[in-house]
């Protein structure tokens, strides 16, 4: 068998049922193969897509996401999903053509050193430069991707080593002497959190990205009830605690709730759980959770104190560590926390988010969001560009479901929503999937509308049109004297563009439009893209400033 064969035997071992790509030079062998292959093989238009799309794939099931490119640009491309996939701890398994191995080094025709570009961005990556190697490389580039903290592999395969012949023996195991993560919490660590939970008169659990990547909602939802504890949860950690929950203190941070905030200001003992305090959750890092002693659940060593200094780390998978703890709390030792209580709801009667109606009838992005989970009672997949859409479909749409949102965290990159959406959607095709897009982010990967049309895959493109690049332009008008320099955006008619794909399009101006817009987008059987007009100048709020501490929020109502 040869290597290209032997790739996609290996793939087929590991249960991958899709793979995102585009084809070139270099991996014709793999296509060869690939012909006679079950495996479904997605062409989008452009290899960032690709890496994309294996990212919402992957972020929506919790499986390895698999993308494919060429060697050269067609690799290069890849990159950004790649980055993307690490920063928000996402398992794809990108996999690059390269040159001959005799080529390699000579700047041959479409090389570039993919392993030597990626390394910062992935979680590990491999040059095979020869077929024995190639199944053994690929179950433990599975194995790497999956376990532990996940992350994208990157996998070069040489042309000529795809046409290399030899017997196929797949193992059935891998070990890997140095790569040992801890899956549980150290008695003793457990016991001094518990302790300090005991103790405490103002705790909140701030919940992560890390809860939803282990599968922990369901021991996080008991823990915090059983300790009755406020539950405050970052932007990736949507979903991962029900936000309609009465311990719900929604998102933190820049964008997040004034409640959550203060409460993580004023509170004595922070439970952060799979959370690595970004600095988009932190803020001034002296300002944050100042009278607290803070409890680190991760399961990566690497983001212990990193950014936070903390009491006692629990280093281990969220779902086995909060699993320990609500076996070790005893509910007869914690302390009233009624007046805690009572000091959250004065500031959630005090700070709610919300906005203003516009008297002109012109559309509220925020209502838009409102009315989508009005409308799909709350259990649609929502995908987001980047931006203030992102920040909007945040605030404004309950997530209860965890793997329900889908939009890029650490490296906020836009075009990321729209081809992440359509990974999501073939792999969960019987659910609801919206893209709630801005009208910059939409472009960068527009030309997916082909791969939506050739498909046919039912997504849902909710265009939140302010004419402009929303977010930087907010930061212009609050901080810059409003001199709006490189984001007023002369855009398309997103309706005829989406016609020509022979896709439905939509315009929606006035908000009495709203209601029935998004009836119809809904009920309609086929993918569709709305362009829904909303004023130019409107913000996301609350904010917190740049540099200042998340309790010195400006703009309370949009």
């Amino acid at each position: 068998m040869n290597g290209a064969k032997i790739l996609i035997e290996s793939l087929t071992k590991e249960g991958v049922e899709v793979i995102f790509g585009y084809p070139g030079g270099s991996v014709i062998p793999f296509f060869d193969a690939l012909y006679d292959s079950p495996i479904r093989f997605i062409l989008t238009r452009h290899e960032q897509a690709a890496a994309h799309a294996a990212d919402g794939y992957a972020r929506s099931t919790g499986k390895v996401g698999v993308c494919l490119a060429t060697s050269g640009p067609g690799a290069t491309n890849l990159v950004t999903g790649i980055a993307t996939a690490n920063m928000d701890s996402v398992p794809i398994v990108a996999i690059t053509g390269q040159v001959k191995t005799t080529l390699i080094g000579n700047d041959a025709f479409q090389e570039a050193d993919l392993t030597g570009i990626t390394r910062s961005i992935t979680k590990h990556n491999y040059l095979v430069k020869d077929v024995k190697d190639l199944a053994y490389t690929v179950k433990e580039a599975f194995y790497l991707a999956n376990t532990g903290r996940p992350g994208p592999i990157l996998i070069d395969l040489p042309v000529d080593v795809q046409m290399q012949d030899i017997d196929f023996i797949y193992p059935e195991k891998v070990e890997i002497r140095s790569y040992h993560p801890d899956m549980f919490g150290h008695p003793a660590q457990i016991k001094k959190a518990v302790k300090l939970i005991n103790e405490s008169n103002r705790p909140v659990i701030l919940a992560g990205g890390g809860v939803v990547i282990s599968g922990a909602n369901k021991e996080l939802l008991e823990f915090a009830e059983k300790i009755n504890v406020p539950v405050a949860i970052t932007f990736m950690g949507l979903g991962g605690f029900p936000s309609t929950n009465h311990l719900s203190l929604d998102m933190p941070g820049m964008h997040g709730t004034g409640y959550a905030n203060l409460a993580i200001t004023e509170s004595d003992l922070l439970i952060s759980v799979g959370c690595r305090f970004d600095d988009r959750i932190t803020g001034k890092l002296e300002g944050f959770a100042p009278k607290a002693k803070i409890i680190h659940v991760d399961i990566d060593p690497t983001s212990i104190s990193k950014n936070i200094k903390v009491d006692v780390d629990l280093i281990g998978d969220a779902k086995n560590v909060l699993g320990q703890l609500n076996e070790e709390i005893e509910v007869s030792k914690l302390l009233d926390l009624s007046e805690w209580h009572k000091k959250i709801e004065g500031w959630k009667s005090k700070h709610p988010l919300g906005y203003k109606m516009e008297e002109s009838g012109k559309t509220k992005p925020q209502y838009i969001v409102e009315e989508i989970y009005k409308q799909t009672e709350g259990k649609a997949l929502i995908a987001t560009e980047v931006g203030q859409n992102q920040m909007w479909a945040a605030q404004f749409y309950k997530f209860d479901y965890p793997r329900n949102f889908i939009s890029s965290g650490g490296l906020g990159t836009m075009g990321y929503g729209f081809p992440a959406a359509i990974g999501a959607k073939i792999a969960n095709p019987e659910k609801q999937v919206i893209l709630i897009a801005g009208d910059g982010s939409i472009q960068m990967n527009i030309q997916e509308l082909a791969t939506l049309s050739t498909y046919d895959i039912d997504i849902k493109i909710i265009i939140l049109n302010n004419h402009c690049l929303g977010m930087v332009r907010q930061w212009q008008e609050l901080f810059y004297d409003r001199r709006y320099s490189g984001t007023p955006l002369k855009n398309p008619d997103f309706v005829q563009v989406a016609k020509g794909y022979g896709i439905k399009g939509i315009k929606v101006k006035k908000i009495s439009e709203v209601k029935k817009a998004i009836k119809e987008i809904l009920s309609y059987n086929g993918p569709v893209m709305a362009d829904f007009q909303i004023e130019e100048e409107e913000n996301v709020f609350p904010m917190v400033p740049a540099g200042e501490a998340i309790n010195r929020m400006i703009g309370g109502m949009a």
